[in-house]
């Protein structure tokens, strides 16, 4: 279930950034930090109802821990689309998908398993 979830938010994290960068030529790391909080609200939604079914915890406390995990998620995947592409000069894309992979098997699904949607979080 989390993996299904991943690439379900992924598509919708990277179709926003590409639309930021492409047709409203925002810069890849701004887009980077909007693309991020689409897939944020995509993925809370995600985890609570289906991927961790944690309907029972309740969602304010959930809710809260979730927004702090993700703002931490979002400043380390624009920092890291800042080094990536603006530093080390790889395209904006492929800057991003080895950021995000990195923050998502580092930072993401521990926090997200463990903080935001354990059992013992609630």
């Amino acid at each position: 279930k989390h993996q299904a979830g991943a690439v379900f938010t992924t598509v919708v994290d990277f179709s926003t950034m590409i639309l930021f960068v492409q047709l409203l030529r925002v810069s890849p790391v701004w887009a980077t930090g909007l693309g991020a909080t689409a897939g944020a609200v995509t993925n809370f939604t995600l985890g609570r109802l289906w991927i961790f079914d944690a309907r029972e915890n309740r969602a304010s406390g959930q809710a809260v821990r979730y927004a702090l995990v993700s703002f931490a998620s979002l400043l380390l995947n624009m920092g890291g689309e800042w080094l990536v592409h603006d530093v080390a000069h790889l395209e904006y894309v492929i800057a991003r998908a080895i950021v995000a992979l990195c923050v998502s098997v580092g930072w993401n699904y521990p926090m997200h398993k463990n903080f935001v949607f354990g059992k013992k979080a609630s």
